[in-house]
């Protein structure tokens, strides 16, 4: 009897998610939110160096989630460190500030990058970060609501501040990933490439080759802890 494709209802599927975007738009701060349920004034946080990196637990329809979240520097200077990262990624978190309309309209810089370096396949979500000052807002909802709709991304906007859309964005994310089992079940993708054909990218995400942004999520977790953000 062939084996099964799918994994044991008990194992957890492995879902790698990037956070990407401008500095200082929230990126570190919604994960420390979304992951620790904490939140660091502005002026108690500090710029992420190169990547940070979280392991959290859900369930998503049913099935155990493992997600490792890597919180990558938006610094110019480190996209040379950075871009390794996005090998293996499932989804992708972009952030911009509402009331950073320089960080909105960066993303269709983000979203060339992402032609680079990831599959189409791969799920994107926009995150309008730091809804709390909305009396200063740049961004108008629809205008967020308008470009995602242009490049087929999910929408949503939070605040890293109050909580509010935190969990939901993340959310969102992973459960369209588990719409798309191609991105999670790699025997079925290795099964359908196998046979001389080209391994695509999603092939290419689920190997575990030691290179930057793979990582073994079933190590001990004092080695996850060993790993959060500090930020």
């Amino acid at each position: 009897m062939p084996p099964s494709n799918k994994p044991a209802a008990n194992t957890p599927i492995n879902v790698k998610l990037l956070l990407i975007g401008n500095s200082s738009v929230g990126k570190s701060s919604l994960l420390l939110r979304f992951s620790d349920e904490q939140w660091l004034p502005e002026d108690e946080s500090s710029a992420t160096i190169g990547v940070d990196f979280r392991v959290h637990k859900m369930e998503v329809k049913g099935k155990k989630v493992k997600l490792s979240i890597w919180d990558t520097a938006g610094q110019e200077r480190f996209r040379t460190i950075t871009s390794s990262y996005y090998r293996g990624a499932q989804g992708i978190i972009l952030v911009y500030d509402v009331a950073n309309r320089e960080s909105f309209e960066a993303l269709p810089r983000w979203f060339s990058e992402l032609e680079t370096y990831v599959s189409s396949s791969v799920v994107k979500i926009i995150v309008g970060n730091k809804l709390d000052k909305e009396f200063s807002r740049q961004v108008t909802s629809a205008e967020g609501q308008q470009f995602a709709s242009r490049m087929n991304s999910l929408f949503l906007e939070a605040s890293a501040k109050t909580s509010v859309g935190v969990k939901e964005a993340f959310q969102e994310v992973v459960e369209k990933i588990m719409d798309t089992p191609e991105l999670w079940a790699p025997l079925a993708v290795e099964k359908s490439s196998s046979g001389g054909g080209k391994r695509n990218a999603t092939t290419a995400a689920t190997s575990r080759d030691g290179m930057p942004g793979n990582i073994d999520l079933n190590a001990s977790r004092s080695e996850e802890e060993s790993g959060g953000c500090a930020c």
